[in-house]
């Protein structure tokens, strides 16, 4: 992520980012749908969607994420010790914190393309 954007905003994305894993990770073991981590998580995806996605990492970025969100409910089927509920969880997390990184970047390679000239 943003491994060309140097200086203090680069610093704050990327731990932006950092912070939202761990949070994403923490939250769906020990807290289920928790609406003020869910309010987190999308104010930190959007302060990554800014901040850390650069022109040359929209495609790539915007097919893992659609990957991301599209598997769903994949460990459901997991029973054993409750392992696919928690793995679903922090998955839905992760979703969560990269769908509004995802729109953001979104709308950017939208708006590039769309701007006349070049």
């Amino acid at each position: 992520m943003a491994a060309g954007r140097k200086g203090f905003l680069g610093f704050i994305g990327f731990w932006a980012f950092i912070a939202g894993l761990v949070i994403a990770v923490v939250a769906g073991i020990l807290s289920p749908q928790n609406t003020a981590v869910i309010v987190v998580l999308i104010i930190l995806g959007l302060v990554i969607g800014f901040l850390n996605i650069t022109a040359k990492e929209f495609m790539l970025f915007l097919l893992a994420t659609i990957a991301l969100i599209v598997v769903g409910s994949v460990f459901a089927p997991l029973t054993v010790l409750g392992l696919g509920k928690v793995l679903d969880r922090i998955l839905s997390y992760v979703a969560t914190l990269m769908a509004p990184a995802a729109i953001v970047a979104a709308i950017k390679a939208l708006w590039a393309v769309a701007k006349p000239g070049d």
